[in-house]
């Protein structure tokens, strides 16, 4: 379909239906039914997430608004111990868009929701004058299905049990922050913007104590921890020089003046786990490609409250939540 978005679709008349024949139903599929609402068959206890997208650019390295949205919701669920099953999909497009830009984020969204082994199942698209918004936002929600008996929280951690991170941090946000501003700065730079459901589903094979699993997203690691503590009332000791952290991810970050803890992920997990389950459960993810890097950073302790974090000089630097804006338009 060429031409670039018009207010009439957004109108529910024939340019709706055709911009969703021609561009949604292309690439997504034709439900059973065309109507208000899917009708889901399911049982048992399940999980619901719901999330909205405003990256700025819409493409950067490793990934798009399309994969990101989809990648979003996708561990949002799978962090709970839940299979991802369906998935909702709602665009707020500007006027003047051109369409086949909406083309390849739903052509992107599609293929992700594949691999991942999700449905889109229900969607809605609304369009606003020019200059209200910035090209497209996406909202998602997600349905998972929880088949087992373990019950995920942060408040459930205890002292000794292990602190892991699945993979090397910060390269969501870089990636995007230097697309964005066009910095030329030496290295490679990807997002790390994956679904996670296959890992997490071997974490808890391997561990089934496992306390909590958290993805990283906006205030990126630290601000995860810090919220785990809180939930379960414990400290945490962390050791910086096993933080696995991408040497030309540092790098961009000191020039910048960032600190790579607080730096979004789109594609990585923590998980707390029973001190007798940590070697189980590293050795399952890392038997994945995309956990290979997975680390033991810390532990909990009941010394103290909060986060503490010992540097390689055998310090210890307090780690608090992000305060204020570092990266508009990340996630």
């Amino acid at each position: 379909m060429k031409g670039n978005i018009l207010l009439d679709h957004g109108e529910g008349g024939t340019a709706t239906f055709q911009l969703i024949k021609e561009v949604f139903l292309k690439h997504l599929g034709e439900p059973e039914v065309l109507e208000d609402a899917a009708i889901l068959n399911m049982k048992g206890k399940i999980a619901f997430t719901t999330d909205s997208f405003v990256v700025r650019p819409l493409f950067f390295p490793g990934g798009d608004l399309g994969k990101l949205a989809v990648t979003g919701t996708v561990n949002d669920l799978a962090v709970m111990g839940a299979k991802p099953l369906y998935i909702s999909a709602g665009f707020i497009l500007e006027e003047g868009l051109d369409i086949s830009v909406l083309d390849d984020i739903v052509a992107s969204m599609a293929e992700t929701a594949h691999t991942a082994g999700v449905k889109v199942v229900t969607g809605d698209t609304k369009v606003v004058r020019k200059g209200d918004i910035d090209l497209m936002f996406v909202n998602t929600s997600g349905i998972g299905q929880i088949n087992h008996e373990i019950s995920l929280s942060s408040k459930s951690c205890k002292p000794g049990d292990s602190v892991l991170v699945s993979g090397t941090i910060g390269e969501h946000g870089i990636a995007v922050m230097l697309e964005r501003e066009g910095f030329e700065i030496q290295g490679s730079f990807k997002s790390d913007c994956q679904t996670l459901e296959k890992l997490t589903d071997s974490l808890l094979e391997s561990a089934p104590d496992t306390r909590c699993m958290r993805d990283p997203t906006r205030g990126g690691l630290a601000t995860t921890l810090v919220e785990i503590t809180s939930a379960s009332k414990t400290g945490m000791i962390l050791y910086n020089d096993r933080i696995p952290i991408r040497a030309p991810v540092k790098a961009a970050c000191d020039l910048l003046g960032l600190d790579p803890l607080y730096v979004p992920c789109e594609g990585r997990f923590v998980a707390v786990v029973p001190a007798d389950e940590t070697e189980s459960a590293l050795k399952a993810m890392k038997s994945h490609k995309d956990g290979q890097f997975s680390v033991k950073i810390g532990q909990i302790t009941n010394d103290h409250k909060g986060v503490n974090l010992i540097t390689e000089i055998g310090g210890i630097r307090p780690i608090v939540a992000l305060h204020g804006v570092q990266f508009p338009r990340i996630c």
